[in-house]
Formats: structure tokens, C-alpha cells, sequence
């Protein structure tokens, strides 16, 4: 698989790409803005450059991984010849549905199709195709070129070969591949989720403040951010749509997303990525200042 596509150029696609360049793959950086992939292109070379500084690649391994990365808007044109398409477009199911169709029409038919999706059915996913034994989920952490995890989700059809192979080169790229079946959240989210939802709800039920949440978390139980912080990293739109993931697919009425976190999602308080969540974020400033409630 020395040829990969990556479907998205936000967050994940871009780490996801920085990565697979870095580990000597050809790589088709796929977006239909081709804003967000010169966005995509200053980030990956502004942390490939941080890398260089910290002597942990030469410059020209630097330019070697960059030479490996080429943008396209066209679909078709950006999917010929690939042998492994990883699909890193917002965690929205229907988006995804409507892509992977696309992809099964368009990619070639020995391709893989991945799906970074971090709780989505991946059997659903995979019954829009004509090869869903070929589908699998590459779930990998944010940020991508840090993180070592990669959850590897078989849907119902995935083939014994497909997750060999796909174990195989998660382990190439210097990461450590964990097997999860096909159930909503998989591992990481199924267990994460409900303990940032939770931390919401503490604080919608006036039992602490932002800051102390986080302070209770990161002094008792050594999380290196607090919850709330994290769910503003993570974004909010993107906690709310896996809480409501786990919802739908458990009917347990202990995944029900906190009023709070609805209500932020719906006033576009995203988090760090609209300069606001549980706290305020000002550009090149550290400093963690908690919103108004």
C-alpha cells in the first residue's frame, strides 16, 4: 500500500497525510476546498519543521515527507491508482455514507476503504459498497503525528486479509494498532465520551465550577487536561455528535447528551476551534480563561 488517499484536509486528514508521507507513502490529500488544503500544507510544514528543530528528522527527510504530499479537488483524479483510501471527513454519518459511495464507484476495486471515523457503524458504512469486505476502520488520535493509538475497527464483512494487512502497516507507521469490534464509540469513545458528557452535566447541575472540574481531574486522577478542556480540543459539535452516536445506537438513557452541551453546539460555542467553549481562547495566548456561564 504505497499509495494512499486521504479524504479531508482538516485536522485528522492533515495529520493523518503528515504521517503517511513521513513513513515514505505517496500521498493524495483529497478536499473540495482548496483553501482548507493550503491550510493543510502551512500546518504540515510548520510541524515538520518543529521536528526538524527538535532534531527528531533531518531537513531532508522534511522535504522528502513533503514531496510525497500532492492536494487535489477532483475526487476521481485524486483517487486513480491508490491502493488504500483513509477517509478523515466530518463525523457526520450521512456525509459519510454519501463518500463512500463515491469512493466505491470511483477508487480502484483492489483499494482498501478506511474510515477514520471514531463511532460510526463501520457495517454501515460498508453496506453502501459493492466491497465491503474491503471496508475498515483506522481510527487514529488527535494530534496524529504525536498520538501512538490507532483503534482498527472490522465491520461484519471485513476480510481476515483486509485487518491483517491493515494491522501490518499501522504498526509501519510507527503506531500501535488496537483491535475493536464493530459496536458504537468502539473503545476510546465508548469509555471517553460519557466521562466528558458526565463532566458537563457536573457542571449543569452547579456542583462545581469549569475550572474545578478540570482541577479535580488533573491533580486526583493525573489526566494531563482537564475533561472540560479537552472537550473544547475535541470541539464540541464533534463530543455532541458521538454522544448522540452512543445514544442512538445503546437507547440507554445514560448516554444522554448533557442540555449544556446541546445548547453550546447549537450558540456555536465549539470550543478552541470558534475561540470559545468552557473557556475563551485568544489567538497566541496560553493562558485558559472560563467562559461566562
Amino acid at each position: 500500500m504505497k499509495k494512499v488517499a486521504v479524504i479531508g484536509a482538516g485536522t485528522m486528514g492533515k495529520g493523518i497525510a503528515h504521517v503517511f508521507a513521513m513513513n515514505g507513502h505517496s500521498v493524495n490529500l483529497i478536499d473540495i476546498s482548496q483553501d482548507a488544503l493550503n491550510k493543510a500544507f502551512v500546518t504540515i510544514v510548520k510541524n515538520l519543521t518543529r521536528m526538524v528543530k527538535k532534531e527528531k528528522i533531518t531537513e531532508a527527510e522534511k522535504m522528502a515527507a513533503l514531496e510525497n504530499i500532492e492536494s487535489f479537488t477532483d475526487l476521481k483524479e485524486g483517487l486513480a491508482k491508490v491502493d488504500l483510501v483513509v477517509e478523515a471527513a466530518t463525523e457526520n454519518v450521512d456525509l459519510k455514507l454519501k463518500i463512500f459511495k463515491q469512493l466505491d464507484e470511483l477508487a480502484p476495486k483492489k483499494a482498501i476503504l478506511a474510515t477514520n471515523t471514531s463511532s460510526i457503524s463501520i457495517t454501515k458504512i460498508a453496506a453502501v459498497t459493492k466491497r465491503p469486505e474491503k471496508v475498515i476502520g483506522m481510527h487514529f488520535m488527535n494530534p496524529v503525528p504525536v498520538m501512538k493509538l490507532v483503534e482498527i475497527i472490522r465491520g461484519y464483512s471485513t476480510s481476515n486479509r483486509v485487518n491483517k494487512a491493515i494491522v501490518k502497516l499501522t504498526h509501519e507507521l510507527g503506531k500501535v494498532p488496537v483491535e475493536a469490534n464493530d459496536y458504537p464509540g468502539f473503545v476510546a469513545n465508548r469509555i471517553l465520551i460519557p466521562m466528558l458528557n458526565e463532566a458537563i452535566y457536573t457542571l449543569h447541575e452547579g456542583v462545581a465550577g469549569v475550572a474545578e472540574i478540570d482541577t479535580v481531574m488533573k491533580l486526583g486522577m493525573a489526566h494531563p487536561m482537564g475533561p472540560l478542556q479537552l472537550a473544547d480540543f475535541i470541539g464540541l459539535d464533534v463530543v455532541l455528535a458521538i454522544a448522540n452516536v452512543l445514544y442512538e445506537g445503546f437507547g440507554n438513557p445514560k448516554y444522554a447528551p448533557c442540555p449544556l452541551l446541546v445548547n453550546m453546539v447549537a450558540a456555536g460555542k465549539l470550543g478552541r476551534k470558534s475561540g470559545e467553549g468552557f473557556y475563551v481562547y485568544t489567538p497566541g495566548s496560553k493562558e485558559l480563561v472560563v467562559a461566562v456561564f
